[in-house]
């Protein structure tokens, strides 16, 4: 696969944050408009420290356990932005003060980017890791406990075609994923999200079409993509309907549900490499109508971005295609100098 059809990210806080094969990156956009950037090797994130599993199949669920670390450590860099920010704003700085920062201010312009990090904020790692595991039992509760409870309920009560209740298993637990990103989605933090969840894309397609990744070529792009996780939800919420029909359906509600826990593996496994050719083959007729379902859900958990939002994706972008290039340049700097020595030697 080529590398340009590796790269992806997701929505935090006020930015974006942008993935390589090798690197990941996080831009805000500060209060004062300037945009704070933070690189570092995704060798410290879960792929990177077990590539052996990094196999086709078994990589969806470690992808998705990866996605989920990586977007803790990236949503805590970006709320530290922000309330480093209001810790400033409390502090009243005096006449002078805020005459000179209104110079200042009239002197930056709004793509100034910053590279330095954020002081440590009040909200830590640990604090962010808790909330990380609240909302993993949280969805797991939501959208698999819950619906294997009500078809155990319509079993109690009458209800005893296998096939229709596991079908209904699946309708239940699609249908609450819909009603939840709708009603989420309603919220005006939750918006700006799906905003910078839209420019994201639109960075992401502007790579991948191969023309100049410009700010104005990234804001005519189309903020769906279809390597987004909202298609890889619905993929898997798709697949398990289909899985959950065939597969027996055992009479105990703990011993289905655990049945039902254990699948989520392979589960997430098909579908991640179905992502993934989707993602490369995306013009592909069958591929685009086994998608269209993940590609309609993203008009919920996308909204259109103003160009400042797009602007924010693309340094976060830029800043791993960079740190791909000085890899790449070190690396081929390191072999040339392996083969002077052996020259040498050899002389």
């Amino acid at each position: 696969m080529s590398d340009k059809f590796q790269y992806g990210g997701q929505a935090v806080i006020e930015g974006v944050m942008m993935r390589s094969p090798r690197f990941v990156a996080v831009a805000c956009r500060k209060p004062d408009r300037t945009i704070v950037v933070q690189a570092e090797p995704v060798e410290k994130s879960i792929i990177g420290k077990f590539l052996w599993l990094n196999r086709p199949f078994l990589r969806g669920s470690l992808a998705l356990l990866d996605a989920m670390a990586l977007g803790a450590k990236a949503l805590s860099f970006s709320a530290n932005v922000q309330a480093e920010e209001i810790g400033k704003e409390k502090r009243k700085p005096d006449a002078a003060e805020q005459a000179s920062a209104a110079a200042s201010a009239a002197l930056m312009t709004p793509s100034a980017v910053s590279t330095d990090s954020p002081r440590p904020g009040a909200i830590s790692s640990i604090a962010i890791g808790m909330t990380l595991a609240i909302s993993f039992v949280f969805g797991l509760g939501l959208f698999v406990a819950l619906p294997t409870l009500i078809t155990q309920l319509a079993q109690n009560n009458g209800l005893h075609h296998k096939i229709t209740l596991n079908l209904l298993d699946g309708v239940i637990s699609l249908s609450l994923f819909l009603g939840y990103i709708a009603l989420i989605s309603r919220m005006e933090n939750i918006r700006r999200v799906f905003q910078y969840h839209g420019a994201e894309h639109k960075a992401i397609n502007a790579l991948e079409s191969g023309e100049e990744l410009s700010l104005e070529n990234a804001v005519r792009s189309s903020r769906i993509h279809p390597r987004c996780g909202t298609s890889f939800v619905i993929i898997v919420l798709l697949i398990t309907v289909i899985v959950h029909a065939i597969l027996p359906r055992p009479e105990s509600y703990p011993i289905r549900l655990m049945f039902h826990l254990s699948l989520i593996p392979l589960l997430a496994g098909t579908s991640y490499e179905i992502i993934r050719l989707a993602g490369k083959y995306r013009h592909l007729p069958w591929l685009g109508a086994l998608l269209a379902p993940g590609q309609w859900t993203q008009r919920l958990t996308t909204r259109e971005p103003d160009p400042d939002q797009v602007e924010v994706a693309l340094a976060a972008l830029n800043a791993v295609m960079n740190c791909e290039a000085e890899r790449a340049a070190a690396e081929k700097a390191k072999e040339q100098a392996k083969v002077d020595t052996a020259v040498q030697a050899v002389a």
